[in-house]
């Protein structure tokens, strides 16, 4: 594989923050320095640790260090998600969605931070 666009949990990654994207476009106005900037942001951000990563996955610690970061960032996703709900922003259905989403991008990650060289 030589081209970290074509990994499962990046297509993944990238279409769970284009979904967010878009459904964020509904949220209250108010949010838009908040709650919008930050989902957008942390969702984003797994995507761009994981290329940032795969392009080092020759040195080892660095490629976990930025597959743990983009873990992180999915995780962030998880929490703006909750508060997305609790504001009423979007349905249980499609919080359900996202967030089991957003589980399987982290087992994913979780496994390349866990065997590294797989992915050398």
């Amino acid at each position: 594989m030589s081209d970290f666009k074509d990994l499962k949990v990046y297509k993944r990654a990238f279409k769970l923050s284009m979904e967010l994207f878009e459904i964020s476009k509904l949220f209250s106005k108010d949010e838009l320095y908040s709650l919008t900037s930050q989902i957008r942001r942390s969702s984003r951000s797994v995507c761009s640790n994981l290329g940032e990563g795969y392009r080092k996955r020759l040195y080892e610690a660095h490629f976990i260090s930025k597959m743990s970061d983009a873990d992180m960032e999915n995780t962030e996703t998880q929490v703006w998600l909750d508060f997305a709900l609790a504001c009423k922003y979007i349905t249980l259905e499609d919080f359900e969605r996202f967030t089991s989403d957003s589980h399987e991008i982290g087992k994913l990650l979780n496994h390349m931070i866990k065997y590294p060289e797989k992915y050398k």
